[in-house]
C-alpha cells in the first residue's frame, strides 16, 4: 500500500467513490467511474465518463469553512475558463459531505491532454509561446478592483520567512542549502512594484496538460485571483529550460525585478517539495530537485 502523502489523509475506495458519484449524478454507468493516479497533493482524481471528473479532498477540515472555500473556487475556476486561451475544466456540481465521506467535494468537466512533465517540454518554442499566451491573456483580465488576499503564495514574499527557513533546516540532507539559502537572502528583500493582475496561482506542471510539446489545457484553477504579476513566472522554471525561459519572459516584456521575483516564487513553491514528498510523492519531489537546479544555475536570478 502506497504510504499517505499527509497524516490525516482520507481514503476513497473505488466503490465508494462509485457509489457517491451515482447519488450525485443519477444514471451515471458506475463502470466508467475509476481513480485516476496523480501527483495531486491535495484531492483525489475520479473520473466520470469521458466528459466529467471529480475531485475528493484528500485531508479533512471543517465541513462548512470547505464547502465556502469549494464553491468559492468553483466560481474562479468558471471566471479562468472564460478567459484563458486554452481549455479549462468548467464547475458542473458541488457534492455536500456525508455519513460515507464527510467533506464536500466537486464534479466538473474534463480536459484532455497528458499531465505536463517538468522535462518533456523544456526545450519546446511551442510550449514557451503557449505559456507566454496564457500569462499574456490573464494579465489583460480584468481585476474589477480586487486585490491579493493571502494566505498563499502572491503576496509579499517575507510573509514566507518562516516556512522557508523550517524547509531549508529540513532539507539539509537532501539539497544543497548553502547556496540555496544565499539566493533566498538576495531574494527574499526583493522590492514590490508592480499592482496585482490576474492569476492561476499554481502553475506547477501538475496543472497543464500538454500534447505533441504543445501546452494543451490548464487545471486547477479554483485559485485564481489577483497577485503579484510575478507569481505566475514560476511556470517558466517548473518547465522550460534556460533558452525558453528567456524566449518567454521577452514575449512578456519582464523588467529584471519582476523577472528575478517570479524567480524568488518558484523558490518559496519549490523548496517545501524535496523533503516533505521525498518517501510518498516521488513527482512532486523531482520537481522540487529540477526547478531548485534550474534556479541555481540561472546566472539571470543570481
Amino acid at each position: 500500500m502506497t504510504e499517505p502523502m499527509h497524516p490525516d489523509q482520507l481514503e476513497l475506495s473505488p466503490e465508494l467513490a462509485a457509489q457517491l458519484v451515482t447519488q450525485l449524478l443519477p444514471g451515471t454507468d458506475p463502470a466508467t467511474i475509476r481513480l485516476l493516479p496523480s501527483s495531486a497533493t491535495t484531492s483525489t482524481v475520479v473520473r466520470i465518463g469521458e466528459d466529467l471528473a471529480a475531485r475528493f479532498p484528500l485531508q479533512p477540515t471543517d465541513p462548512d469553512a470547505a464547502r465556502s472555500a469549494l464553491a468559492s473556487e468553483l466560481e474562479a475556476m468558471g471566471e479562468f475558463a472564460a478567459v484563458s486561451p486554452l481549455p479549462a475544466p468548467e464547475p458542473v456540481a458541488l457534492a455536500e459531505p456525508s455519513a460515507a465521506f464527510p467533506m464536500p467535494w466537486s464534479v466538473q468537466t474534463w480536459i484532455p491532454g497528458e499531465v505536463a512533465d517538468p522535462l518533456a517540454i523544456a526545450g519546446s518554442d511551442a510550449a514557451a509561446d503557449d505559456l507566454a499566451a496564457l500569462l499574456l491573456a490573464l494579465r489583460a483580465a480584468p481585476t474589477r478592483g480586487r486585490r491579493f488576499r493571502g494566505p498563499g503564495r502572491g503576496g509579499e514574499l517575507t510573509a514566507h520567512e518562516d516556512w522557508v527557513r523550517e524547509c531549508l533546516e529540513r532539507s539539509r540532507d537532501l539539497l544543497p542549502v548553502g547556496p540555496l539559502a544565499d539566493r533566498w537572502e538576495r531574494w527574499r528583500g526583493l522590492p514590490r512594484r508592480a499592482l496585482d493582475v490576474m492569476s492561476h496561482r499554481d502553475l506547477i506542471p501538475a496543472n497543464l496538460l500538454t500534447a505533441e510539446g504543445r501546452v494543451v489545457g490548464v487545471l486547477d484553477a479554483g485559485g485564481y485571483g489577483p497577485a503579484d504579476p510575478a507569481l505566475d513566472l514560476v511556470g517558466a522554471w517548473h518547465l522550460l529550460d534556460a533558452a525558453r525561459r528567456e524566449q518567454l519572459r521577452k514575449r512578456l516584456g519582464c523588467s529584471d525585478l519582476e523577472w528575478e521575483r517570479g524567480a524568488a516564487w518558484a523558490f518559496v513553491q519549490a523548496i517545501g517539495l524535496v523533503w516533505y514528498y521525498e518517501r510518498t510523492n516521488w513527482t512532486m519531489a523531482e520537481l522540487g530537485r529540477s526547478t531548485l537546479a534550474r534556479l541555481l544555475e540561472d546566472p539571470a536570478v543570481g
